[in-house]
C-alpha cells in the first residue's frame, strides 16, 4: 500500500503531512509495517479489501484516531469482532499488546515499539509547541465586508482609463499607529521599498496612501488631458499635470548633470510611463479635487501624518489586475508588521520626518518579537464599479491576502 521505508524522502517518511488515507474497495491484500512511517496519520480507511492480518506497527502511528477495517476476512476472530464494532482504540491496544498467543520475541519487539512511540510523542509535543509559537507570531487582520459596513467607500471607474491605466484596487485600513517615535518614517520607507521591489520601480504598479479622514467619497477613477488635470503634489503648490512633468524632467536632467551620471534616477525613472498619452489617469474626490496622479504623486490634500490612524490605500497598474492585488497584499502585511513593531517597542512621541513617500528606503526588521497584537487591523472592503454601477473589483475578496497567509491571520 505504501512505498518501502527506504524510499522515505526525509525524517518524516515519504508523506510526512498525510493525515487521511482512504483505500477502501481496492483489493489490498497486505498492510505492511511501513504504515508506521506516517507520523501525521489520523484517519485510515481500508474497508472491503482482502486483508488477512493487521500489522502490529499500526499501534505505532502516534496520531491515529479513526480506522475502518470492516469487510476484511481477518484470521484473528477476536480482532475481527473489534473491527466490526469500530473500536479503533481497542484495536490499537490489542495490536500493541501483540495480539493473542504471541511469544517473548514479540514482547521484546513491543517494548522497542513502546520506546519508539514515547520518543515520537516527545517530538510531537515539541512540534505542537513550535506550531503554536508560529501561530502566535502571525499578525491579525480582520476584514469588514461591504454588507456589514454602514457607509462603504466606492470607486467609480470611467471608461477612459482602459486606454491609459486600466487596473485599480483599493481598500480602507483602520487602526494604524503612526504617532509613536519614527513610526511614520518607517511607514514611508516601507512604501518606498515596495515601489523599488515588487512594483519594479513603479513600472509594474504604483502605491498611493491617503488619510481617510481627508477624503470625501464617492471617488472617481478618471482620465483628464495633461493641460486640464490640476493637482497639489506632495510638498508642492498646485500645478497642471503637463507643467509638473516638465518640471520633474528638468529637475531630473539637472540632477543627472550634477552627479555626472549617464541616466536619471529615483523619482524621475518612471516619468516616461506617461510619454505619448493624450490623457493622464487620476483619482478624484466628491468635490472634484484630484487626490492622486498615478504613477507620479499623491495630493498634499490627503497626505498622511503622525495623527493618521485610518488609511485609504490605492494600487494602480497598466500591467494587470493581479499585480495590483499582490502589491496590496504585501502592503497590508508590511503595515501590520510595522504596527506591531510600534506597539511592542514603546517609543516616545518625537519629531518625525513627514517627507514624501518617494524618499529613500529604510531598514526594516519588525519581526523580532513574536508576541501577538492585541487589536487586529481592520481592512474594509472597497468596491470598484463602472459608470453603470456594475462591479469590476472587490478587495479584499475571499481569495485575496492568500499570498501572505503564512505570516498573516485573516479573520473574515
Amino acid at each position: 500500500l505504501l512505498p518501502p521505508a527506504g524510499a522515505a524522502a526525509g525524517p518524516g517518511g515519504p508523506f510526512p503531512l498525510l493525515s487521511r488515507l482512504e483505500a477502501a474497495d481496492n483489493e489490498v491484500a497486505e498492510l505492511g509495517a511501513d504504515i508506521a512511517a506516517l507520523p501525521a496519520l489520523k484517519s485510515l480507511d481500508v474497508a472491503n479489501n482482502q486483508l488477512r492480518e493487521l500489522p502490529a506497527a499500526l499501534a505505532d502511528c502516534p496520531r491515529l484516531k479513526e480506522a475502518n477495517f470492516r469487510g476484511n476476512q481477518l484470521k484473528d476472530k477476536r480482532l475481527e469482532k473489534m473491527v466490526n464494532g469500530c473500536q479503533t482504540k481497542a484495536i490499537l491496544e490489542y495490536l500493541r499488546a501483540g495480539g493473542r498467543g504471541k511469544g517473548k520475541a514479540e514482547s521484546a519487539r513491543e517494548e522497542a515499539r513502546k520506546k519508539k512511540r514515547e520518543k515520537q510523542q516527545k517530538k510531537d509535543g515539541r512540534d505542537v509547541e513550535q506550531d503554536e509559537l508560529e501561530e502566535a507570531s502571525k499578525l491579525l487582520v480582520k476584514v469588514l465586508h461591504v454588507s456589514e459596513n454602514p457607509a462603504p467607500l466606492v470607486v467609480k471607474a470611467s471608461p477612459g482609463v482602459k486606454d491609459v491605466r486600466p487596473f485599480i484596487v483599493c481598500c480602507v485600513l483602520k487602526g494604524v499607529n503612526l504617532k509613536a517615535g519614527n513610526a511614520l518614517k518607517r511607514f514611508l520607507s516601507a512604501q518606498t521599498k515596495l515601489h523599488e521591489d515588487i512594483c519594479e520601480k513603479r513600472t509594474a504598479a504604483t502605491i498611493a496612501t491617503h488619510d481617510l479622514q481627508l477624503i470625501k467619497g464617492p471617488l472617481v477613477y478618471d482620465v483628464q488631458p495633461p493641460d486640464e488635470l490640476k493637482i497639489m503634489p506632495l510638498g508642492r503648490k498646485e500645478i497642471k499635470a503637463k507643467d509638473l512633468l516638465r518640471q520633474l524632467q528638468s529637475e531630473a536632467e539637472e540632477q543627472r548633470k550634477q552627479k555626472k551620471r549617464q541616466n536619471v534616477s529615483g523619482l524621475h525613472k518612471y516619468l516616461q510611463l506617461l510619454d505619448g498619452k493624450d490623457n493622464y489617469p487620476c483619482l478624484v474626490d466628491a468635490e472634484g479635487i484630484v487626490i492622486s496622479f498615478p504613477p507620479i504623486t499623491n495630493s498634499e490634500k490627503t497626505k498622511i501624518s503622525r495623527d493618521t490612524s485610518n488609511l485609504f490605500l490605492e494600487v494602480t497598474s497598466d500591467t494587470s489586475l493581479q499585480i495590483c492585488k499582490d502589491v496590496m497584499d504585501m502592503l497590508i502585511l508590511k503595515i501590520a508588521e510595522l504596527n506591531r513593531f510600534t506597539l511592542e517597542n514603546k517609543e516616545d512621541s518625537g519629531s518625525d520626518d513627514e517627507s514624501d513617500a518617494l524618499c529613500g528606503p529604510g531598514n526594516l526588521n519588525p519581526s523580532q518579537n513574536v508576541q501577538p497584537m492585541n487589536f487586529p487591523l481592520v481592512v474594509e472592503q472597497v468596491r470598484v464599479v463602472d459608470t453603470d454601477g456594475n462591479l469590476k473589483v472587490l478587495y479584499p475578496s475571499k481569495t485575496d491576502l492568500t499570498t501572505v497567509s503564512s505570516l498573516l491571520t485573516v479573520i473574515r
